[in-house]
């Protein structure tokens, strides 16, 4: 696989965790946290990130229960994707993301920088699946 450049979104009602990753070392960094306000994304911060970092793909948490049923969030993330693509015209990727919350928060043994390190969990978890 060539390298490519991948920003990571762990969606959630108020804030979306990012990270970026590389495909040529497998390697993801959390960046920052995007509030949402009345169910809207902060768009002008996803636009600088997208141009600040120039992806080829996004990778999206795809919140599932444990079984890999639906729950309330799945909707919404993916329609959070379906936005995405479209305002940028690139290919969203949706990954499981089950359990990424709890092991940020066991990694990080608090609640800062929560979001930007569920998204770079699950961007590993990307990483790993699709680059060996």
């Amino acid at each position: 696989m060539n390298n490519q450049t991948l920003l990571c979104f762990d969606y959630g009602e108020k804030r979306i965790g990012v990270a970026v990753g590389q495909t040529v070392t497998s390697s993801a960094t959390a960046l920052q946290t995007i509030p949402v306000v009345n169910k809207k994304p902060d768009w002008e911060k996803i636009r600088i990130l997208v141009s600040e970092w120039a992806p080829d793909k996004f990778i999206v948490g795809h919140p599932l229960t444990l079984e890999g049923g639906r729950q309330k969030m799945t909707d919404a993330a993916e329609h959070f994707s379906r936005q995405l693509e479209h305002r940028f015209k690139l290919s969203v990727d949706l990954i499981s993301e089950q359990l990424s919350s709890y092991e940020a928060r066991r990694e990080l043994k608090s609640t800062r920088d929560l979001d930007p390190t569920s998204a770079r969990l699950i961007l590993e978890t990307w990483l790993g699946e699709n680059t060996e």
